[in-house]
């Protein structure tokens, strides 16, 4: 997985709080009915805001800072194992480029 090939995915430039951050990813499994996504994403440095869905996500490489509004602050790095839920307001500080592999509910 550390070197699946990846495509872009244009990200809002609303979204963009500093930085220059690119976005790729691929999606590796979806339900039938469309509400289970399994995949790997990946961003490079910088600082981007955004709103999440259900998702469980495991940090491959990388770091990053996650503000969740009137929540915890969580640092991660390989390893690191999240959930964010839906509708959860966050502000993502990649500090190296962040690979994640992850499960979204909708």
């Amino acid at each position: 997985m550390p070197d699946a090939e990846l495509e872009p995915e244009p990200l809002d430039p609303a979204q963009v709080v500093s930085g220059d951050p690119v976005v790729t990813g691929k999606v590796l499994w979806e339900s039938s009915d469309g509400k289970q996504i399994r995949g790997i994403w990946q961003i490079t440095p910088g600082v981007v805001a955004d709103t999440e869905a259900n998702e469980l996500f495991v940090v491959v490489s990388g770091r990053a800072t996650i503000e969740v509004e009137d929540g915890p602050v969580l640092e991660v790095g390989p390893g690191d194992a999240c959930i964010l839920r839906e509708g959860d307001r966050t502000r993502w500080t990649v500090h190296e480029t962040l690979r994640k592999a992850y499960h979204i509910s909708l």
